[in-house]
């Protein structure tokens, strides 16, 4: 457990508000202001083109697997370096010449299947070619569950349709948000390890078991480790393989829902550790497997060196791409709207502040190792989009959002 304060410096026009508490800082005035320029830049450029910061990060309601008023399903998928795409899973047999996607403005793929066609829970994949003319298999980067087929060794991870009939859906939220705290502390709790016996612990059991004693011993906040998909167990969730799906190994996503909620009943403040510093490198069985080579501006990840943390042997986002700043604003709001949320704690946060990723990097507190040609702008212009759009969806009790870094920023 911890505890933390939360502070809140007021947006200035300029950007240069933090000056007001440090002053020291104005030595830094040109980079700060670049920071923040680079930020109204881009956020002007996504208000023009989408409406609007919020609506932007409605990615999930047009990709992945939608289903119309009328029952029917389209799914779509970002893949500009495929030379073509289909749909495939039980629902057909596994056949990739039934259902071809047609590709669209700006490589998105789509099909749309009539009402009724693929079974809730069942298994799904996209079948692409790519320009050496191999044909692979790979998990829709938008899917909400996915699992490995159980008790078979070694299995890959499948994309789980998740579609569940009226009467296996969540109920619905109920329990207000608890107001932030103005002090948080913190229980850091890793579901599946939560549990007193050798197993896998469930949402359900942590859910009945778990979360009584955290209110008990006195804590007003919970943050949930592990929650987004990971094929790679051992690396304690931070080897995320798709972002969007809760991770199947403690139960479904119904079952997530009931524990924010109960969560909330009992006055606890919920936050997500959110990673999106990095992913897992692992091709077979999430988003990395959509990396076909391309150039970066087709592609989730920056390339060579650039896009490789070799510490932590994962792939780094390229967060310039428009396309990944959907993603994972998308990502955002989608465990905000979807699961109730309270806010995040972002992951690997040093590796995104740099380029150098605080790798062989000791920070003594010297204002130049923060402010200069070492600070990644792209990923700072993404976190100050995170932040507004916080602001933007909950104006009356913005998201907490916590960063998780080494001493890589100005205490």
């Amino acid at each position: 457990g911890s505890a933390r304060t939360a502070h809140t410096v007021a947006a200035t026009a300029d950007g240069l508000g933090i000056c007001e508490y440090d002053d020291t800082l104005l030595a830094f005035k040109d980079h700060l202001s670049y920071r923040w320029e680079r930020f109204q830049q881009t956020l002007a450029s996504i208000e023009q083109e989408a409406g609007g910061l919020a609506a932007f990060a409605q990615g999930y309601e047009h990709m992945g697997f939608t289903t119309a008023e009328d029952g029917t399903i389209t799914y779509r998928e970002w893949l500009p370096a495929a030379q073509a795409v289909s749909l495939i899973g039980d629902f057909n047999g596994w056949d990739g010449g039934r259902h071809p996607m047609d590709r669209g403005e700006g490589g998105i793929w789509s099909i749309t299947l009539p009402a009724g066609s693929i079974p809730h829970s069942s298994r799904v994949k996209l079948h692409a070619l790519k320009d050496t003319g191999e044909w692979v298999d790979r998990v829709p980067a938008w899917i909400t569950w996915a699992r490995a087929e159980p008790g078979v060794m070694g299995a890959k991870y499948d994309g789980i349709y998740w579609d569940p009939p009226p009467e296996q859906r969540f109920g619905g939220f109920q329990a207000a948000r608890p107001d932030r705290p103005q002090t948080l502390r913190i229980y850091e709790a890793h579901v599946g390890m939560s549990s007193t016996e050798a197993k896998v612990n469930s949402y359900a059991e942590f859910t009945r078991d778990v979360l009584p004693r955290i209110k008990a011993a006195g804590y007003n906040c919970v943050q949930l480790m592990a929650v987004m998909e990971h094929s790679y167990y051992a690396s304690f969730g931070y080897h995320v393989t798709s972002p969007f799906a809760v991770s199947s190994r403690s139960g479904t996503p119904e079952e997530l829902k009931a524990l924010v909620e109960r969560a909330h009943e009992l006055g606890l403040h919920v936050l997500l550790d959110v990673v999106h510093s990095h992913i897992s490198n692992n091709i077979d069985d999430g988003l990395n497997g959509f990396d076909f080579g391309q150039h970066e501006g087709d592609n989730y990840f920056l390339s060579g060196e650039r896009g490789y943390h070799w510490l932590w042997d994962s792939r780094l986002y390229n967060y310039d791409n428009r396309e990944v700043q959907r993603y994972l604003l998308s990502n955002l709001r989608w465990w905000m709207d979807e699961y109730n949320f309270d806010g995040f704690r972002f992951d690997g946060v040093t590796s995104m502040l740099y380029h150098h990723h605080g790798l062989q990097m000791e920070f003594t507190g010297n204002y130049e190792e923060y402010f200069g040609t070492q600070t990644n702008v792209d990923a700072v212009v993404y976190l100050m989009l995170a932040s507004q759009l916080g602001q933007e969806l909950r104006p009356d009790g913005p998201p907490t959002m916590i960063a998780e870094a080494r001493p890589s920023a100005p205490p």
